[in-house]
């Protein structure tokens, strides 16, 4: 039963990936049947139209490499060179890839159309895990730049602080000058101070004389 159900699992998964690879280059029409009961060669037949050679071929191609990037052996293909109906062969399930009026003439979901298979539409590829780390490499885009945005407005607060260092040497200059001032107003001052110690000894000597002439009043 194990067995069975890792089977019928990677079935499914190959489906999948078929449907995946078609609907990546616009496949038209795209029908998956479940033809386990019919043929002991393989249990799916999706078949789906493109509507030139170039678009069959670009959708046999795009089925390749959705099936070898789920972890499928490479398929074989059958009719590239043709382009009107190209076979691709993956073992479990064969993907009929043809183009309008090709398809409409040999009618396959009436030979294989007994029971098909239900498609999950937007379902997620069995390759998209493995591709989800590659996108995290452009989340650091953001840290970097704000990580620069930070650099340079540390420069910018550094250049501030020199041009603000520098002015203060300007506002001493009037304080220089108004010390030239209060040296010079002193030395104005000090011949006036001078002359006014000079006058002072001028008074004491009348002060003196005058006892002196006193005595001889007396006799």
């Amino acid at each position: 039963m194990t067995t069975e159900t890792g089977a019928k699992k990677d079935t499914q998964k190959l489906q999948r990936a078929i449907v995946d690879g078609l609907e990546d280059v616009k496949g038209q029409d795209i029908q998956v049947f479940n033809t386990e009961h019919m043929s002991p060669l393989f249990e799916r037949v999706i078949v789906a139209s493109g509507t030139s050679n170039r678009q069959t071929r670009a959708l046999a191609s795009s089925v390749i490499d959705a099936v070898r990037d789920a972890g499928f052996p490479k398929p074989r293909v059958e009719g590239e060179e043709n382009g009107e109906w190209i076979i691709v062969d993956c073992g479990a399930a064969v993907a009929h890839i043809m183009q309008p009026a090709i398809r409409q003439y040999y009618h396959l979901e009436e030979i294989w159309g007994e029971k098909p298979v239900r498609l999950r539409v937007g379902a997620p590829k069995p390759a998209a895990p493995a591709k989800a780390p590659a996108p995290a490499k452009k989340a650091a885009s953001p840290s970097l730049r704000r990580s620069s945005a930070v650099k340079t407005a540390q420069r910018e607060a550094a250049a501030a602080d020199k041009a603000g260092a520098k002015k203060p040497p300007a506002k001493k200059a009037p304080a220089k000058a108004g010390a030239k001032g209060a040296a010079a107003r002193p030395a104005a001052q000090a011949p006036a101070g001078k002359a006014g110690a000079k006058k002072a000894p001028a008074k004491k000597a009348a002060a003196r004389k005058a006892p002196a002439k006193s005595p001889s009043r007396k006799a």
